[in-house]
């Protein structure tokens, strides 16, 4: 398995996994967000490919002070194989040659086997905090 960078080239493929009926949908999920994330920071979204193949994402931000994980989607063929863990692992790397600290994950609480999963990978749950979202464009 390769974790790497994303690409503009990738941007298709990426979009089809994310808007396949096995993710949550979001608001920035077309050609316009991804693009302006990687222009942004290009390392930031990361893929796990296999055989030229993607078989995961994940989105590993850095702003200077705080490093944020989110849209880790994985083909479902491909779940269970270490296709996650390989890529917050990947991003912890990076976050700590970036000086981070600390790394927080977006997670659906709805969704059981992404909360076992990120506490299975040492993370754990600050209920003293929360998400507010405020669209910004129509």
């Amino acid at each position: 398995m390769l974790i790497r960078a994303a690409t503009e080239e990738d941007i298709e493929t990426i979009l089809a996994l994310w808007l396949d009926g096995t993710s949550v949908v979001s608001h920035t999920d077309d050609p316009e967000g991804v693009r302006n994330l990687l222009a942004r920071d290009p390392d930031a979204l990361l893929l796990a490919e296999e055989d030229g193949r993607l078989m995961g994402t994940l989105i590993a931000c850095w702003d200077g002070w705080r490093a944020a994980m989110y849209r880790l989607v994985v083909v479902p063929d491909d779940r269970r194989r270490g296709v996650a863990g390989a890529l917050v692992r990947h991003a912890e790397e990076r976050f700590r040659a970036l000086g981070a600290r600390r790394a927080g994950a977006n997670v659906i609480f709805d969704h059981a086997h992404a909360v076992a999963f990120w506490e299975a990978m040492g993370y754990r749950h600050e209920p003293s905090m929360g998400r507010y979202v405020k669209m910004l464009q129509a």
